[in-house]
């Protein structure tokens, strides 16, 4: 059985390039408007931060990068969101994670409104996921259920296990995977007999942040595996399943890179154009 790599790459170009139309139809009547918030000089955050507003400036939605030291109080920073929170020109606030361990993160999200949450991690935001109203969804997993869409992928009476449990990835996706009519296993690092668990699911998704860690031992003939994490070793980048060793039984696995993460950035901007269609709504 020949295993299919899932390109994300491919279909976030796709989806880019839709959503680059749909911006400029909306000609001079206004261009949606992400703002990132940025605290320290984490290296790797800063790539991400330089990767979003690259991808902004393609499919023509205005970034605004609010950059603060590392030593920034608590206080100043919740005040600055609350200003990008009442300013009518920004439809989108991304707080980049992680912070510094001296500031606390929850108490900065909650300041971010629901209409401009295009992380979807607010309290809020997620009450709205967990209790299948309508919302902006968390980037990764709403990337990872287009993936899924895109390659024909049923998720209706499947089972599908989930390794991990975060608020940006592993919860959210167990939900929507739910919402979708699947029996959802949700693994974590307490959890009794993971590989036999993970063997029994049809589609398995993996959100460890552990190198290497799903082999072939964990997959069943014919499931298909969704690889979240992203790490560096001695050949490059890699994710948390061993791709050569499951690709020997996987039907479908998505790459690292080249899966999840364009994805991620993609829905990213989608959230930004749905929160900008919808505070025109309500002006």
């Amino acid at each position: 059985m020949a295993t299919q790599s899932m390109n994300g790459s491919a279909l976030a170009k796709k989806t880019r390039l839709e959503l680059k139309t749909k911006v400029d139809q909306l000609g001079v009547s206004g261009k949606p408007k992400l703002a990132v918030v940025i605290v320290g000089e984490d290296k790797a955050s800063h790539i991400y931060v330089g990767s979003k507003e690259r991808a902004c400036k393609e499919v023509g939605i205005s970034s605004l990068k609010i950059t603060f030291p590392e030593d920034v109080t608590q206080h100043e920073l919740e005040k600055k969101i609350e200003f990008l929170a009442d300013d009518p020109t920004v439809h989108g606030i991304l707080l980049q994670l992680p912070l510094p361990e001296s500031l606390d993160k929850h108490l900065v999200l909650e300041k971010i409104p629901p209409q401009k949450d295009v992380d979807g991690l607010t309290s809020h935001s997620q009450g709205l996921l967990a209790k299948r109203k309508p919302g902006l969804r968390p980037c990764t997993p709403k990337g990872i259920i287009r993936i899924l869409g895109e390659y024909k992928v049923e998720i209706a009476g499947k089972i599908c296990a989930v390794i991990g449990r975060s608020t940006l990835v592993g919860a959210p996706i167990t939900r929507m995977l739910e919402h979708r009519g699947a029996t959802t296993i949700s693994i974590n690092r307490k959890t009794p007999n993971p590989k036999e668990l993970c063997k029994m699911a049809d589609i398995l998704i993996v959100a460890a942040g552990s190198m290497h860690l799903v082999d072939h031992h964990w997959v069943s003939d014919g499931a298909t595996v969704i690889d979240v994490g992203i790490h560096r070793n001695n050949r490059g980048l890699c994710g948390d399943v061993n791709f050569e060793s499951v690709s020997s039984c996987a039907q479908m696995i998505t790459p690292v890179p080249g899966g999840v993460g364009p994805m991620t950035v993609a829905m990213l901007l989608e959230n930004c154009f749905e929160a900008y269609l919808g505070q025109q709504k309500t002006t």
